[in-house]
């Protein structure tokens, strides 16, 4: 059973209604994505949890084996994981998880795109900043009438742009609004696409 012990975390309530799901990259922890979500979404609560893997003391979300190389047994069960701890957030803090959209970073992005294929009941839309398909689904998952924002650097050493529009496949495919934006930058966030992320995020 998972319970609310099992992710340190920030929650940080807000006036609109609207919850945002931060996902940090590798090395950040629950406090690196905050402000980056009151850019993005001013109003909205912040729901900030940090990973529980540890690569050279640097926390992740899930193990890999190598750069790129994912343990898909471990990413398999920590999706799984927090997906439950999400439906246990929304009941301790009174937040309806229908209204949930991640915002995720690098390895963040990623498990928020395996939560997308996996437990898509999860969130209802979602922000993949330097994502990859983390793995191929053996059923597509029913994503549709979820919005989602894909945005990658055409220069980035860590994220093979091929893997990022096979995952805008898919989740096309599933159904989801799927606008993915490749940027002329590399792993690292420009700030045009933070103020691109919190338009779309408006609607």
């Amino acid at each position: 059973m998972t319970t609310m012990e099992d992710f340190l975390h920030r929650w940080l309530p807000g006036s609109s209604g609207q919850t945002l799901l931060l996902l940090h990259g590798t090395g950040g922890d629950e406090n690196d994505l905050l402000s980056l979500g009151r850019t993005v979404a001013p109003g909205a609560s912040l729901l900030s949890p940090r990973g529980k893997v540890l690569e050279r003391g640097m926390p992740r979300f899930f193990r890999r084996l190598s750069e790129g190389v994912f343990d898909q047994d471990d990413l398999r069960e920590r999706t799984h994981e927090l997906a439950d701890w999400i439906s246990a957030s929304a009941e301790r803090y009174g937040f309806d998880p229908s209204t949930l959209t991640a915002l995720g970073y690098s390895n963040g992005a990623n498990i928020a795109a395996s939560l997308l294929l996996l437990r898509p009941e999860s969130l209802s839309a979602a922000i993949l900043l330097r994502a990859m398909l983390p793995f191929e689904p053996q059923t597509i998952p029913n994503l549709h009438g979820k919005r989602i924002l894909l945005s990658n650097g055409k220069r980035d050493p860590i994220i093979p742009l091929a893997s990022s529009a096979q995952l805008a496949e898919i989740l096309r495919t599933a159904g989801a609004e799927v606008t993915a934006n490749t940027l002329d930058a590399g792993h690292g966030l420009d700030p045009s696409e933070l103020a691109n992320a919190a338009d779309w995020y408006r609607g």
